[in-house]
């Protein structure tokens, strides 16, 4: 199905070439006066240098053949030359009985599928989950949505960080602790364990001891990256217990991923690379890609345009070490064999954009993936506290995703609780799914590029620009359908939406013709935010028109039908467009 915008440019297009002029001095815009019209065409403008005529000459001249045109109820031409366009209200109402009947509201499946690969996961195992993994998990499930919607074979993978230096310091602090456990007997060549010997919290207590216990002690620091190596040689017990903390960790990490509607295709870890590893650094050293620089293995990737300094990629360091460099290039390589790709992104923190500038720079030059495959950095801003700075907990420390996730579930809680009297239990479930809407929503409402304040009063607020009163009004719409098929009969879904009565119908008509536009774009620019921007102004177009409409006691019943007809799309499409973000909407709020 044509998007509408579509369909304009083809009639107006098709005007001016029969008025003479080149067809593509006919394409319509949305009015940016939408107080004067709802369309425009600014191209007899331009037409006119070319054509050395006064452009309001050119306009009227194109005007005479569109203005016998079903598709439009006024088109004017106004000085110097702007083509103004207001739909026909049939016109209007036939695209949207269209789009009702039509598979995805006729937002077709793309012709040539890619097939791409989205790393936004990223957490180290053995940590729990904070606040800086909130973006990536959310923007990243968004956009595979989106691109999924678009017709794309989308894979995203968690990609974990499973194999550096934070093996080696849990493992030293769980032999100094319990020395006793079969994994530290080297004499032992039974079976190991299948109970691992610890949980999830104590696991999460070791590492950040660990962690700081080693900055203070260097020769403790020694010993856990012996261990490291220890672990990356295949050493049975560290391997026994290496698996052990994976298995605590991912059970713990798709707990909290649930929480946040973000599913991963793939569970793919750091280590799933070092088997790739080997073979990569031969090819790079056997086609002189790599050279050596202060002992350490690199490949240069600064190119003659730069205009900043770009340092070369480091693949193997003096002492033959990886590093997560090459880790990230042997990933591209694993993930050419197992899925040959057309595009890989990477949902990450924005400040790493010189290291995957890097990172793709290398992988394109040495030839370990195609030319044609597309690499993206998608960057995003930090979630800051109302001081400005990354948000942190009220004692300085950083907040963890668990915690944030129940504060605004208690916040929306109170909020249901002191509106009305419900059931605790069915409180606490509408809590949760407007508190994730809350969240989520006050995220990807933002430019992904962009820092945003976190504003805990705001989103869970029931009116403006929030996830909330997207729900709110999605549950609106909800109870009108109910309340209908109680007091007046079921609803027939083969009802045609007639055209618009009032100016407010009209505005809840435009704004549902322009879902097929706004996919497009949001997939071609990976921007979740065009979405909610998008149901934020239907949200309010259907308010409009609410408020104006006596729905349920309209004694016209072929007015109130068609009206119940363009409800139930708008709520489809909301419906469609939360799904997008990974929301849902309760049943009432």
């Amino acid at each position: 199905m044509k998007k509408i915008i579509e369909l304009l440019n083809l009639e107006v297009m098709e005007a001016f070439e029969k008025a003479g002029y080149e067809k593509e001095y006919g394409a319509v815009t949305l009015s940016n006066r939408s107080d004067l019209c709802q369309y425009q065409c600014n191209g007899a403008l331009a037409a006119a240098k070319k054509y050395k005529k006064a452009p309001i000459m050119i306009a009227n001249e194109v005007l005479s053949i569109l203005e016998k045109s079903s598709t439009f109820k006024e088109i004017k031409a106004i000085m110097p030359g702007f083509i103004n366009i207001i739909l026909q209200d049939s016109f209007l109402a036939d695209y949207l009985n269209g789009m009702k009947n039509a598979e995805q509201f006729g937002v077709e499946k793309t012709k040539q599928p890619l097939k791409i690969v989205i790393d936004y996961g990223g957490p180290n195992v053995a940590k729990p989950l904070h606040v800086g993994h909130l973006r990536s998990a959310i923007i990243g499930e968004s956009i595979k949505r989106i691109a999924k919607f678009a017709g794309h074979e989308v894979i995203g993978d968690v990609h974990l960080g499973d194999w550096g230096l934070q093996m080696g310091l849990i493992i030293t602090e769980l032999k100094k602790r319990t020395p006793d456990l079969v994994y530290f007997d080297d004499t032992f060549t039974g079976e190991y364990p299948e109970e691992p010997p610890f949980t999830i919290s104590e696991l999460e207590e070791i590492y950040p001891f660990a962690n700081a216990y080693s900055k203070e002690h260097p020769e403790y620091r020694e010993e856990a990256m012996n261990a490291t190596f220890l672990l990356q040689s295949g050493k049975p017990g560290y391997m026994a217990l290496w698996n052990h903390i994976l298995n605590v960790s991912i059970s713990d990490l798709k707990k909290n991923y649930e929480k946040l509607n973000v599913e991963f295709d793939l569970w793919k870890k750091e280590s799933d690379a070092q088997p790739y590893i080997p073979d990569m650094v031969q090819y790079l050293k056997d086609h002189n890609y790599a050279r050596i620089s202060e002992g350490a293995l690199v490949v240069d990737v600064k190119e003659e345009t730069d205009t900043k300094e770009i340092p070369p990629c480091m693949i193997l360091k003096s002492d033959g070490a990886t590093l997560y460099n090459t880790t990230d290039l042997a990933t591209i390589v694993e993930r050419k064999k197992l899925f040959a790709p057309d595009a890989i992104l990477y949902v990450v923190d924005k400040r790493q954009e010189l290291y995957f500038e890097q990172i793709f720079r290398c992988a394109k030059k040495t030839k370990l993936i195609d030319e044609t495959v597309n690499l993206t950095f998608l960057g995003f801003g930090t979630m800051n506290g109302k001081d400005g700075k990354p948000f942190k907990t009220r004692d300085g420390g950083v907040m963890r995703l668990e915690k944030l996730i129940q504060e605004i579930t208690d916040a929306v809680y109170e909020k249901v609780m002191s509106n009305r009297e419900m059931d605790q239990q069915e409180a606490r479930e509408i809590a949760g799914k407007v508190g994730l809407a809350a969240i989520k929503y006050g995220d990807l409402s933002n430019q992904a590029s962009k820092d945003y304040i976190f504003d805990l009063e705001r989103f869970t607020s029931f009116e403006g620009n929030t996830g909330p009163y997207i729900l709110y009004t999605i549950v609106r719409i909800k109870s009108i359908l109910n309340k209908y098929q109680t007091e007046v009969g079921k609803i027939n879904q083969d009802t045609q939406i007639l055209g618009a009565d009032s100016d407010s119908e009209r505005e809840l008509m435009l704004a549902l013709v322009k879902f097929n536009e706004m996919i497009e774009n949001a997939y071609s620019e990976n921007a979740p935010h065009k979405v909610c921007q998008y149901i934020y102004d239907l949200s309010n177009a259907f308010s409009r028109f609410y408020h104006d409409t006596k729905i349920i006691t309209e004694n016209n019943k072929v007015k109130q039908n068609s009206w119940i007809s363009l409800i139930c799309l708008t709520e489809d499409i909301l419906n469609t467009c939360i799904d997008l973000l990974g929301l849902e909407a309760p049943e009432r709020m």
